[in-house]
């Protein structure tokens, strides 16, 4: 059935909201009478689309949306509930039963909704790609076609609650470097705006040469005051037009394989790609999912397109009968030592085990760079703003020490 968010009064007169399952608005209505609720609103946060089928509302799809803390805590309780044999229906209304959030209880509703209308899991999933990303939806879509959904969904459940864990830890660590870059970039433009005109003018009031870093530290004060505003509108509206562009599939391909072809950044790029494809055809196939099945949706999950082309590739020719390491060393893509452990897997008939420690390894690599890079912001920030500091100082210095000489 549909949910519906409401708020009510209850005896006391206070306003309680949550989210009650109800076949129409006038149901949700006499079952919150039947609660001893006034209501007050009742608003359905599902919509019949074309073919009957239903879909989020966009007061829940732009308003509420659910936060990475929520999904993880979800995707732990559901994979709990399924991998114990209770149906996904089920499952899905027990954990919103439990939840005191709003967001998510009306999600885990209208996921439930769907799956009653004859919809597969993986579907209902698809009407959310804000919240559940193409990692998650690929991994469900395996465990259903498998029959293996209880034993991805543990695996799932694993790696959100990794990656969440992951993110916290490199948002905390760039806090500092964030706002001491912040708070630097304020006291330069300050500096800029109000403090290097007013000496300017004792200076030139001189009428001497002044030396050509405090004639370029005019110049670029002249700029900010001028200029500043205009061009901080011009660069926000840069921003906005290349992730414009960015959303147009041609040139994000173009812009993917640049990343994953250029000296500078080709490194990271197939390294953290092959962290995330590796992790998850791990995962796949220890929960015993066809090899084929595994493959195609490990290549959804791997964010870069061009690398994603080529895994695709990869799965076609393993379909025709081609050996796994042998279409991903064709591939191009993926490290030299991820492939040795693929045919060793395959050599030995444990790729299952030998892709989980494959996986692991490149993901202990790849947190080791991602701690050694984010290491080196805070002091990358300091250098940098440090440095700037020290040229508006110098510039500023550099017409005082030689005063004798302007008065001359």
């Amino acid at each position: 059935m549909p949910a519906f968010a409401y708020q009510a009064l209850d005896p006391q007169g206070k306003t309680s909201k949550g989210v009650i399952e109800a076949a129409s608005a006038a149901g949700a209505r006499s079952a919150l009478r039947a609660r001893g609720l006034s209501p007050l609103s009742v608003d359905a946060t599902t919509q019949k689309k074309a073919g009957g089928q239903i879909g989020p509302t966009s007061l829940f799809s732009r308003k509420k949306r659910v936060p990475a803390r929520a999904v993880t805590l979800l995707t732990r309780q559901l994979a709990t509930l399924i991998a114990s044999g209770i149906g996904v229906e089920q499952a899905l209304k027990t954990v919103a039963d439990q939840t005191r959030q709003p967001a998510v209880s009306s999600l885990l509703l209208n996921l439930r909704a769907a799956v009653l209308e004859g919809r597969s899991f993986a579907q209902a999933l698809a009407e959310y790609p804000q919240t559940f990303g193409d990692y998650y939806r690929a991994s469900v879509a395996a465990g259903e076609t498998s029959g293996q959904l209880g034993q991805v969904m543990e695996h799932l459940s694993g790696f959100v609650e990794t990656q969440a864990k992951n993110r916290q830890t490199v948002k905390l660590a760039l806090l500092y470097p964030s706002i001491l870059a912040v708070v630097s970039l304020a006291v330069i433009v300050a500096l800029l705006t109000f403090v290097v005109p007013d000496i300017v003018r004792v200076f030139t009031s001189r009428g001497a040469e002044l030396p050509w870093l405090t004639r370029a530290l005019i110049s670029v004060s002249d700029f900010v005051n001028r200029w500043g505003l205009v061009a901080a509108a011009a660069l926000v509206g840069l921003i906005f037009v290349m992730a414009a562009l960015l959303r147009q599939p041609a040139i994000r391909l173009r812009w993917h394989r640049l990343l994953a072809t250029s000296r500078l950044t080709r490194g990271f790029t197939l390294k953290s790609n092959a962290v995330q494809f590796s992790g998850t055809l791990a995962t796949l196939t220890v929960s015993r999912v066809p090899l084929v099945d595994a493959l195609t949706a490990a290549a959804r999950t791997v964010p870069n397109l061009h690398v994603r082309a080529k895994v695709m590739d990869a799965a076609t020719r393993v379909k025709e009968g081609t050996a796994l390491s042998r279409a991903l060393d064709d591939a191009r893509v993926f490290p030299p030592m991820l492939i040795a452990m693929v045919a060793s897997g395959e050599a030995g008939g444990v790729l299952g085990a030998t892709l989980t420690r494959a996986a692991e390894d490149q993901a202990h690599d790849m947190n080791a760079l991602v701690s050694t890079l984010v290491a080196l912001v805070e002091p990358a920030v300091l250098l940098i703003m440090g440095g700037i500091v020290m040229v508006l100082v110098l510039s500023i210095l550099l017409p005082i020490v030689n005063l004798n000489n302007l008065v001359g």
